[in-house]
């Protein structure tokens, strides 16, 4: 919960202060909301960690292959950095590049899924 209420204080003045800086370099403005961004990024890094281990050990509990939970935990890493990217394009004033942000996404969401959309289907062909 701590940690919560400082990213949203850093987030906040960050923003505030780009507003201000803004007017006379925009330029900098985005520096600086890549900095908080990147700054956030760090402290979410050990949170991030005590989840996948959580996720690690649901999975070993469960019996469920690791190959299984591997994809959708790419796809979750690949849907922040996606969101992230394009939020920070679309604040540059750049909306081509905030969409083959997400476009580049999304294909790679779909690559990363594939092995197991393969496994569904080899699971779906082995009830017919």
């Amino acid at each position: 919960m701590e940690q919560v209420v400082r990213i949203a204080a850093l987030c906040a003045v960050g923003a505030l202060l780009a507003l201000v800086i803004k007017r006379g370099a925009p330029e900098l403005a985005l520096l600086l909301a890549v900095g908080c961004t990147v700054t956030v990024m760090a402290a979410l890094a050990a949170p991030l960690g005590e989840v996948l281990l959580f996720l690690e050990e649901l999975g070993e509990q469960s019996g469920v292959s690791r190959q299984l939970f591997e994809p959708v935990y790419k796809t979750a890493g690949i849907a922040f950095v996606v969101k992230l990217g394009k939020e920070l394009c679309s604040d540059a004033g750049e909306a081509a590049m905030a969409a083959a942000v997400e476009s580049a996404g999304t294909i790679c969401a779909l690559l990363v899924a594939l092995p197991l959309l393969r496994k569904v289907l080899e699971l779906i062909l082995e009830f017919m």
